[in-house]
């Protein structure tokens, strides 16, 4: 039996985030090439600028067509992305539904959604809230793919919730990918420096599967530029292993 629905459980939201209208929901005939949850970061050492070019980094380089040339040279030529908001434990948003991305016309449709949803930012950061809630909007996905990859980009450690490790573990064990985009924001969070490097803390404590990998983004500015590196990096798959020689 099917487990029961994401979508119509309640309480699988924050208490202050609710869906929009979902769009047509794909059939399971529709296969994917790799399934995306990208999990961003919106907790409160993140200004309402950051905020800004954070999402049009994500606008930009999903409609980029060099990441829709990428999508349409897969063995399928599709890929399903859903768009995820976090901040503290008690706070994880289902912004933009899963979506199949096939041509420009879908990627461009797919960014325009993104620029009118409502933000919202809290306190806190719990990346371990991130990713298991991340976890169970895989489980949603309306489509079938060989890879899953949930993508966490944020500013800071994990200072809410259980360790992120633990939330890490649960994914793995299901077969998901985790990759990270660090932010190196300046700036203490809270008044406080994180005790660890941010990209060494999410190599060590966030990533992992198979062919995993972060890629950093150098501040706020940059970022854009980050998320289209790592889109393609996904999108394209691991490196095939070279044929053995008889």
């Amino acid at each position: 039996m099917r487990r029961r629905s994401l979508f119509a459980t309640a309480g699988a939201v924050a208490v202050s985030g609710q869906f929009g209208a979902l769009p047509r929901r794909a059939r399971a005939d529709e296969p994917v090439d790799v399934l995306i949850v990208l999990a961003v970061d919106v907790s409160r050492s993140i200004d309402e600028d950051e905020a800004r070019l954070q999402r049009e980094g994500y606008r930009a380089a999903v409609s980029d067509p060099a990441i829709v040339e990428a999508i349409r040279g897969g063995m399928i030529g599709a890929i399903g992305i859903a768009y995820v908001e976090w901040a503290g434990i008690e706070y994880q948003r289902l912004v933009l539904p899963w979506t199949r991305i096939a041509s420009q016309a879908e990627a461009d449709r797919w960014a325009e959604r993104l620029a009118q949803a409502p933000r919202v930012s809290l306190s806190w950061t719990s990346i371990s809230g991130a990713i298991d809630f991340s976890r169970r909007v895989m489980a949603e996905a309306p489509f079938e793919a060989t890879r899953r990859i949930i993508d966490v980009s944020g500013d800071g450690v994990n200072n809410s919730g259980p360790p992120a490790e633990q939330a890490r573990d649960r994914a793995l064990a299901e077969g998901i990918i985790i990759n990270g985009l660090p932010i190196l924001n300046d700036r203490p969070t809270f008044g406080r420096l994180p005790p660890i490097a941010l990209d060494d803390y999410f190599r060590d404590s966030v990533i992992g599967g198979p062919g995993s990998f972060l890629i950093v983004a150098q501040d706020f500015e940059s970022f854009g530029q980050a998320v289209k590196r790592k889109l393609i990096r996904e999108i394209a798959g691991p490196p095939r292993e070279p044929a053995a020689r008889g």
